[in-house]
């Protein structure tokens, strides 16, 4: 198994237990007070970075790079877009500045709407092309 496929797979885990965070009572209880909750979302950012970078580092080629690079840039934009939408949303309360309200809504769109629906679309197509390249061998 390649450390591209490894990171993949500890980055779905991690996808896991950030869903478990907000679905499952003693995760969320054990998160919950804390700057830990910030932990998974870290992790799961970092693993996006190393992904992209093992993806390119490995030479992977078509369709399957295209798919692990938008699994790994949504994985690092759910938390960038995040903290975006904070630091605006509190630039616009600062400075009572309309632009500031757009961006922070822009961002907010782009962290709860878009990255987690780039992630599910990559990982059900890079476990597909997985699939399909070992069955192949």
């Amino acid at each position: 198994m390649k450390r591209t496929e490894v990171i993949f797979w500890a980055l779905v885990g991690t996808f896991v237990l950030i869903l478990s965070m907000f679905f499952i009572s003693p995760v969320r209880e054990f998160f919950q007070g804390s700057l830990l909750f910030l932990l998974p979302f870290i992790i799961f950012s970092l693993l996006g970075i190393v992904l992209i970078f093992f993806t390119i580092k490995e030479k992977i080629k078509g369709m399957l790079k295209k798919i692990l690079i938008l699994t790994g840039a949504s994985a690092l934009g759910f938390f960038v877009f995040a903290v975006l939408h904070n630091l605006f949303y509190g630039l616009e309360v600062a400075t009572q500045q309309p632009v500031f309200g757009l961006l922070h809504a822009l961002f907010f769109i782009i962290s709860v709407f878009i990255c987690p629906l780039g992630f599910v679309i990559g990982t059900v197509s890079s476990m597909v092309l997985f699939v399909k390249k070992t069955t192949k061998k």
